[in-house]
C-alpha cells in the first residue's frame, strides 16, 4: 500500500478536546496569520504581474485555503501530527513570468499535469528517489533567481511610496533585532500592522465600487494543455513542491520528533494540486513555516490539535476569499510589494546559502544568472532553461561534485 499506516488510530472528538489547549491555540493563530500575510501578498503580486482579474484571484485564494484546509484537517486527524498543507510559494512565483507569454488556461493545464506526476511518484513509492535525484544547489539557485524580483520590488516600494513602505521596513527590522520578541510576535505581522496604520493615517485605502463582504464563488476553469507550458512549468513546479517545499516540511517535522508519511503526503499533494487547479490555484504542498510554528513548542503528541485549528481557520478564510481579496486590492501597491518582499527575505537568504555553500557552485551560478535574465527560448520561460543549462554546465565543469553523496530530504 502506498499510504503509510498511522501509528495510532484517529482520535475521537473527546480526545481532541482533551489534547487541545491555550498554547496550541496561540501557535495555530500565529501560524495562520503568517500564512495570510506575506504568502498572500506574494499571490497578489504574482496575480497583478500576470494580469489576472479580481475574480481569478479570489478563486485562487479559495482553492489555496479552503481545499488545502480540508486536506490539512484530514491528515492532522488521521496521523495525529501537525501536517498542514497550503500552496507552493516558489510555484506561485514561477507563474508570474509565465503569464507574460502563456494564457492562464495553459498554466492551469500545467498544474493538472504536475499533480498527476506527483500522484504517480507517491503511489509508486519513487518519490524518495526523485527527491534525491534533484541537485539541490542548482534547484535553489533557480528559486533564488525567481525570488530575487520580490527583493527588488521591496526597494522599488521604498523609492516610489516611502511613507507606506518605510514604516513597514522599520517595524520589521525593529522586531527582528529583538529575538525574544520576534519569537512571540512574527516581524511580518508587525510590519503588516505598521503598513495598515500608515494607510489609515494617509487615507490611502481605496475599496472602489461593489460590496466588500462576500462569500466565495469559485470559478471552474477549463485547462488547456500546451507543450510549451508543460515543458516550462511541470518539472520546475514538481521540483519546488517535492524537493523544496515538502523537503523543508519533512525536515522541520523530523527535527520536532515526528515521522511524516512521505508517500501519503506526496499523493495528497498530487490529488490536491489536481483538484485546486480546477479553481485556478497553484500546486498543493506540505508547508514548512506553518508546520514549524505549530510544532516548535508543547507536547509532541498534542501538536496535531494546532494543525486542526489552522485547517479550520483556512476553511473560513477560503470561504470569505472575495472579502479578503477586495480588502487587499484596495491597499496601495507599495503595501503589497513591501509585505511580499519582507516575507521573501529569509527565504531568499536560505536559497542563496543552499545554492553556493558547498557543491555545484558553478552550475548554481549559471542557473541563477539565466533565471534572473528572464529570457525565454522557444517561448519556454527562463526558470526551466536555468535548470537545464546550469545542470549541463555543472556536469561539464564540476563532474566530481556528482560523485559526492547528497543529502536526501
Amino acid at each position: 500500500m502506498p499510504f503509510e499506516a498511522p501509528d495510532l488510530a484517529p482520535p475521537a472528538l473527546r480526545q481532541v478536546a482533551s489534547d487541545f489547549g491555550g498554547l496550541y491555540a496561540v501557535n495555530a493563530l500565529v501560524a495562520f496569520i503568517f500564512a495570510t500575510t506575506g504568502p498572500v501578498a506574494i499571490i497578489l503580486a504574482v496575480a497583478s504581474q500576470g494580469g489576472l482579474s479580481e475574480s481569478d484571484l479570489s478563486s485562487w485564494l479559495f482553492g489555496s485555503f479552503f481545499l488545502n484546509g480540508l486536506i490539512s484537517l484530514a491528515f492532522c486527524w488521521i496521523y495525529r501530527q501537525p501536517l498542514v498543507f497550503f500552496w507552493s510559494i516558489p510555484g506561485a512565483v514561477l507563474i508570474g513570468p509565465a503569464l507574460g507569454h502563456l494564457s492562464f488556461a495553459e498554466v492551469i493545464g500545467a498544474y493538472h499535469v504536475t499533480g498527476l506526476l506527483m500522484l504517480v511518484l507517491g503511489a509508486s513509492g519513487w518519490v524518495r528517489r526523485a527527491m534525491h535525484a534533484a541537485v539541490m544547489p542548482i534547484v535553489m539557485a533557480m528559486v533564488a533567481g525567481v525570488f530575487l524580483r520580490f527583493g527588488l520590488d521591496l526597494v522599488y516600494a521604498l523609492r516610489d511610496d516611502v511613507w507606506i513602505a518605510a514604516p513597514m521596513v522599520i517595524a520589521f527590522l525593529a522586531v527582528s533585532a529583538l529575538p525574544r520578541l520576534a519569537r512571540a510576535i512574527p516581524p511580518l505581522i508587525v510590519a503588516l500592522a505598521a503598513g495598515a496604520i500608515a494607510i489609515a493615517v494617509l487615507d490611502r485605502f481605496q475599496p472602489g465600487s461593489g460590496a466588500i463582504f462576500g462569500f466565495a464563488q469559485p470559478t471552474l476553469y477549463t485547462p488547456v494543455f500546451s507543450w510549451r507550458a508543460m515543458v516550462e512549468l511541470v518539472v520546475p513546479l514538481a521540483i519546488t513542491v517535492l524537493a523544496v517545499q515538502n523537503g523543508q516540511g519533512f525536515a522541520v517535522l523530523g527535527a520536532a520528533g515526528h515521522k511524516p508519511p512521505v508517500n501519503a503526503v506526496t499523493i495528497a499533494c498530487g490529488a490536491g494540486s489536481v483538484i485546486s487547479a480546477l479553481v485556478g490555484a497553484v500546486s498543493t504542498c506540505l508547508t514548512g513555516p506553518v508546520n514549524a510554528i505549530i510544532s516548535h513548542s508543547g507536547e509532541r503528541g498534542r501538536q496535531y490539535t494546532a494543525g486542526l485549528l489552522v485547517g479550520l481557520l483556512a476553511l473560513g478564510f477560503g470561504a470569505l476569499a472575495p472579502t479578503f481579496t477586495h480588502l487587499m486590492l484596495a491597499t496601495p501597491k507599495a503595501f503589497i510589494a513591501a509585505l511580499g518582499g519582507l516575507a521573501m527575505l529569509r527565504v531568499l537568504q536560505t536559497a542563496f546559502v543552499a545554492s553556493f555553500r558547498t557543491t555545484h557552485t558553478v552550475g548554481a551560478l549559471v542557473t541563477f544568472i539565466v533565471t534572473v535574465a528572464n529570457v525565454p527560448i522557444f517561448n519556454i520561460g527562463a526558470p526551466f532553461w536555468g535548470l537545464v543549462i546550469g545542470f549541463l554546465c555543472s556536469k561539464l565543469l564540476e563532474p566530481g561534485d556528482f560523485a559526492k553523496p547528497r543529502k536526501t530530504a
